[in-house]
């Protein structure tokens, strides 16, 4: 049975957002006491209704909000109020909802934009070429104006920007975003393979079930708080979870059947 996860923390984890409460000026708080760990090579995914907080803990993760209480520590390290360039520099990648690849540079230009902090050429050519091994469309259209791939493609060059600074997590928020299904699709599964390449991954996503059956771990959200978790698949498999969370709804005994 899927549990909150408990208030202590441990070394094991890469990341942990620990008690976290956040909000937006004087608004009310948006997330109240939030706990979220990732382990090492994992995918773990947040799920939840329209408001309880899925992207503002990718933002407090990330430097770009700071909380007003609770503790952030990557790799048993408390980086709490640190800024996005002191978290990028801890090993945080945030990969934003939405497209950000600058279509009138070339994929090259804009993977290499990941690599500006790197100063050895030795190693900005290594990571390149990791980039191109893990997504095929970027070795392929390297030269090409990223403007012209697809949402998907585009989608990729951004997965291979973030990884170039050899992220110890990285935070996508909606990556399916927009995307026709073939495309979420192979969004999903290169995910999956940033995971098995070594690199863990915090999902916000809002094809819940989807996201679910990519990830390792689940945490539904709700009202800032998370409201359980565990492996994804029990999450999955919970029949009360699905009705609620994930748009489905239990067979009802009661309806009329029809036959054909």
């Amino acid at each position: 049975m899927a549990s909150e996860q408990p208030p202590e923390a441990h070394d094991e984890y890469l990341l942990e957002l620990v008690d976290i409460e956040a909000g937006y000026g004087r608004a009310a708080l948006v997330l109240r006491g939030l706990t979220v760990r990732v382990p090492p090579a994992s995918v773990v995914c947040l799920v939840g209704p329209n408001g309880a907080g899925k992207s503002t803990v990718l933002k407090v993760a990330s430097g770009m909000l700071t909380p007003r209480s609770g503790r952030i520590l990557v790799g048993g390290k408390d980086v709490t109020r640190r800024g996005p360039q002191r978290m990028l520099d801890a090993g945080l990648s945030h990969v934003l909802q939405g497209h950000s690849v600058f279509k009138e540079m070339s994929v090259s230009e804009n993977v290499l934009l990941g690599a500006y902090t790197i100063k050895d050429k030795a190693e900005i050519a290594e990571r390149v070429d990791f980039v191109k091994g893990l997504f095929p469309v970027v070795a392929d259209r390297w030269s090409s104006l990223a403007g012209a791939l697809s949402g998907g493609q585009q989608k990729q060059v951004e997965f291979a920007r973030s990884l170039m600074v050899s992220p110890r997590v990285v935070l996508l928020d909606e990556p399916s975003m927009g995307l026709d299904p073939k495309a979420a699709a192979t969004v999903f599964e290169q995910v999956a393979r940033m995971r098995d390449a070594g690199t863990a991954v915090l999902l916000v996503e809002q094809n819940a079930r989807r996201g679910l059956e990519t990830a390792d771990l689940g945490c539904v959200l709700d009202l800032g708080r998370v409201h359980i978790s565990g492996p994804a698949a029990d999450l999955l498999a919970d029949s009360s979870l699905g009705e609620l969370y994930l748009g489905t709804r239990r067979p009802d005994p009661t309806a009329p059947t029809t036959t054909p």
